[in-house]
């Protein structure tokens, strides 16, 4: 994979809570590591076309939710798009809190599962 075309999108909530934040570092932390390209879910929720086209584009979806509201899915699902990689952090053993940050290690280990998930799903990360 050489253009950034080719990569898998991925979506993160991005709310106010320590896990919401957790999912959207983890996010930008594989864009900017070239393991995924990152695209605005809140643009997708709104309606906004370009951002439509691309979620609908056929490209595989890795989308990343911080607890069990699951707002990254629902605004997918409202496109009828199904996400080839779903991870919910909440299910991972962290809990929501608002007000404070999750422990900076686990910033590579939510990385990590994610990765976990994409092999497993057969999504190339490298």
């Amino acid at each position: 994979m050489n253009r950034r075309t080719d990569l898998p999108l991925i979506y993160s909530c991005s709310g106010c809570s320590n896990v919401a934040q957790l999912a959207n570092n983890a996010a930008v932390a594989m864009d900017r590591r070239g393991l995924a390209e990152m695209s605005c879910i809140s643009g997708v929720g709104g309606g906004v076309k370009p951002l439509v086209k691309v979620a609908c584009s056929g490209r595989p979806i890795v989308a990343v939710d911080g607890c069990l509201l699951g707002c990254v899915k629902q605004c997918l699902n409202n496109l009828n798009v199904t996400p080839k990689v779903y991870v919910r952090l909440d299910e991972q053993g962290y809990r929501k809190r608002y007000g404070e940050d999750c422990p900076e290690g686990d910033l590579e280990t939510v990385v990590e599962q994610i990765q976990t998930a994409m092999a497993q799903a057969g999504l190339d990360s490298q």
